[in-house]
């Protein structure tokens, strides 16, 4: 299809990433500019900055405009970290309370052997 003379419908006149186009022929036969809105970023993990599934993808004045279990998912950190890192917190938190647990039962073998 070949470049077509039209022209922009807003103020900005340039070709910028906010002022991006396509042709459209409407429905009496005219051919218009139809502006593109910009494409959102899906929210990241904030530990391994990896695309939080479950989450879509919008603008930031789109997520104000969703409810909020659209915006999260049902778990511990739902809208904000990945379930691989949510399980890798648990993991570290549950093996760091058994390790002070081992290092009291071995603070008190060691003193009932003193005693002895």
């Amino acid at each position: 299809m070949a470049s077509h003379r039209v022209t922009y419908r807003r103020r900005n006149g340039y070709n910028t990433r906010s002022n991006r186009t396509r042709v459209i022929k409407t429905p009496g036969g005219d051919l218009r500019v139809l502006h593109i809105k910009k494409r959102g970023t899906a929210p990241k993990c904030g530990d391994c900055g990896s695309k939080l599934p479950g989450v879509p993808a919008l603008r930031p004045r789109e997520y104000a405009q969703i409810s909020k279990p659209q915006k999260t998912v049902q778990r511990a950190y739902g809208g904000s970290r990945c379930g691989g890192c949510v399980r890798d917190r648990i993991v570290r938190a549950f093996l760091i309370e058994e390790q002070k647990i081992v290092k009291k039962v071995m603070k008190e073998q060691e003193a009932s052997q003193k005693k002895k």
